[in-house]
């Protein structure tokens, strides 16, 4: 039976949908977002490390394969950053929603880097897709959404589509565990760098946003990732990726009833369009083999 798998891939599109729910109060509380996904993914890399210990994995990498998994690391963070950003510029809801794209941008990537042919049914579904996006950003016919949020969303999508394609054609022999526990600890690594060069401040002011930034990590992180690694195994990285179109339902969701939100018709069309777009995709297609493995 694959209930279980249906329900872990639900549990970890919605763990991860659910990032305003965190993400929001932090940002206006004293610490810097810099200092915020530092702590992020330094406490869920500290988590997986914990499960790699108990499971007595050994961490040795080589020295080709650590190059790699730092690029992944400064991917990934730049991913997640640039998703955040975009929350400021734009709206949770629109920006998760444009950042979902990703898949359709992987599908490009292999067509254009490793020759894997474009079809005409791909041609139809990117098209679905970018009407999506360009719904979301007009109103009354004239575009009108931040570009500069619009942009930093997309290139945040990019990066994530290109940390997904090198995990995929990249050598490496780390199992799934592993390489999330490098991805994160290289992101930890990365905002650590930028908090000693310009801000030069990590102390957590109080133990409320200690435990809201430890509960951000488990639940987006921890809690995402290893259902995804047990849904993969149980139903395929298709299905699981598929149940993934929750994340922007959910994103959008905790936007509209907890952060007053708007939910127009544009952003409802919208989202029905991208969501149209990348989950057809994904049957027709296939999806990369590793999907999510934490933002």
């Amino acid at each position: 039976m694959k209930t279980k798998g249906y329900a872990l891939s639900i549990l970890s599109a919605v763990s991860y949908g659910l990032i305003p729910l965190f993400i929001l109060p932090l940002k206006a509380g004293p610490l810097s977002l810099n200092s915020i996904l530092f702590y992020r993914f330094f406490i869920s890399a500290l988590v997986i490390w914990g499960a790699l210990l108990y499971q007595k994995e050994s961490l040795k990498v080589s020295r080709n394969e650590l190059g790699l998994l730092i690029t992944l690391g400064i991917l990934f963070s730049l991913g997640a950053e640039c998703l955040f950003w975009s929350y400021d510029l734009l709206s949770p809801g629109i920006a998760s929603t444009i950042f979902f794209v990703y898949p359709v941008i992987v599908s490009l990537i292999m067509a254009f880097f490793f020759k894997e042919p474009i079809t005409r049914l791909t041609v139809i579904l990117l098209c679905i897709t970018m009407t999506g996006i360009w719904i979301i950003s007009t109103k009354d016919s004239v575009f009108d959404i931040n570009f500069w949020g619009l942009a930093i969303s997309m290139v945040g999508s990019l990066c994530y589509a290109v940390y997904i394609v090198l995990i995929n054609k990249a050598n490496i022999k780390a199992s799934g565990l592993k390489l999330t526990f490098y991805t994160l600890l290289f992101s930890a690594a990365y905002y650590f760098l930028k908090v000693m060069l310009f801000e030069r401040a990590l102390v957590i002011p109080e133990i409320e946003t200690l435990v809201n930034i430890t509960l951000f990590g488990l639940v987006t992180s921890v809690v995402s990732i290893t259902a995804l690694v047990y849904a993969v195994k149980e139903i395929g990285s298709t299905l699981t990726s598929i149940m993934g179109a929750l994340e922007p339902v959910v994103a959008v969701g905790v936007s509209v009833s907890l952060f007053h939100e708007k939910l127009s018709y544009h952003l409802i069309l919208g989202i029905v369009f991208i969501l149209a777009g990348v989950t057809i995709n994904v049957i027709v297609g296939g999806s990369p083999e590793v999907a999510r493995d934490s933002a």
